[in-house]
């Protein structure tokens, strides 16, 4: 077993760092700056595979089911900070992206290294939270052979979820589990196996890329803008503000006023602006347009 794991890319030495701590501090970041610009262009070569598993995810929530990432140590860190994020910036409601990690909530301030080598207590996890046929579980491993992370696409698999993998090594045994295969091949780390650096950032990446473009292809955004964001503060309400401005060409007082009258929905906002009708037109013309704006505005009235 040790074998196998030394022969991943991502536990090599790394032939340019070898005398890390021999350097200055700048020419040692100037190292590790050069390594981290390698992660987007490794990235770029999945992209085939990520749009498949937007794909997957899309449909998932058309017919009501969750996207759950699933992962132990830093791999499962980044699956709950994607989920923790997507209410706050698109409005989805808690239960609708959910992160689990090997160890449960409190691995996630503090190091429970031995869960990540029990499968069945990730298919307890998963059974906890009723995964079945509508959810897509993404697992997410440097390594790619993870056990927590093999459980979880197993399970999943058993129930009939749709399953997504995420790993930093070519061939990965994940691969072998999933529907789809994200596999980003990001090489020996700065510093000898630790994968939270270039494979931690290219797990970022890549949650980034599944949740964000699965909230586009689900009428969660119009433009560029994030028309759901739940403006719970003041600098979140300025934003709302600036999105329906920069939305409907109005100014930042009309913006505010259109805001109030939306019940703090930008996008319901921008809607009543943009098709000259009230809050309670502009919320059933959205939801005839499964929440995309700009089929909203073109709904004709009845």
């Amino acid at each position: 077993m040790s074998g196998e794991i030394g022969a991943l890319s991502t536990e090599r030495s790394n032939p340019r760092t070898v005398d890390l701590d021999s350097l200055p501090v700048a020419e040692l970041l100037r190292i590790m700056n050069a390594e981290d610009a390698t992660v987007a262009s490794a990235v770029a070569q999945a992209i085939a595979d990520i749009a498949a598993a937007v794909e997957l995810i899309v449909a998932a929530r058309r017919r009501g089911g969750r996207l759950i990432y699933v992962g132990a140590g830093t791999s499962g860190r980044l699956g709950v900070l994607d989920a923790v994020e997507c209410p706050p910036t698109f409005g989805t409601e808690a239960g609708e992206v959910i992160g689990l990690i090997a160890g449960g909530e409190r691995a996630f301030v503090q190091a429970v290294e031995g869960a990540e080598d029990e499968p069945d207590r990730a298919a307890a996890d998963l059974t906890a939270i009723d995964v079945g046929p509508a959810d897509v579980v993404v697992a997410l491993a440097a390594s790619g052979r993870t056990p927590y992370a093999v459980g979880a696409l197993d399970h999943a698999r058993s129930v009939g979820a749709s399953t997504v993998s995420v790993s930093c090594n070519r061939q990965a045994l994940l691969t072998e589990h999933a529907d789809v295969g994200i596999e980003i091949d990001t090489g020996p780390e700065v510093l000898t196996g630790s994968t939270r650096l270039k494979a931690g950032t290219a797990q970022k990446l890549v949650c980034n890329m599944l949740s964000t473009a699965t909230m586009i292809r689900s009428g969660r955004v119009f433009g560029n803008l994030m028309v759901d964001m739940t403006p719970t503060n003041a600098k979140l309400v300025d934003r709302a503000h600036r999105i329906i401005a920069e939305a409907t060409g109005v100014d930042a007082t009309a913006a505010a006023a259109l805001l109030k009258a939306a019940d703090g929905h930008a996008k319901t906002a921008i809607v009543m602006e943009l098709a000259g009708v009230d809050a309670a037109t502009a919320q059933q013309r959205l939801s005839e347009a499964n929440g995309f704006v700009r089929a909203a505005i073109r709904v004709a009235p009845h």
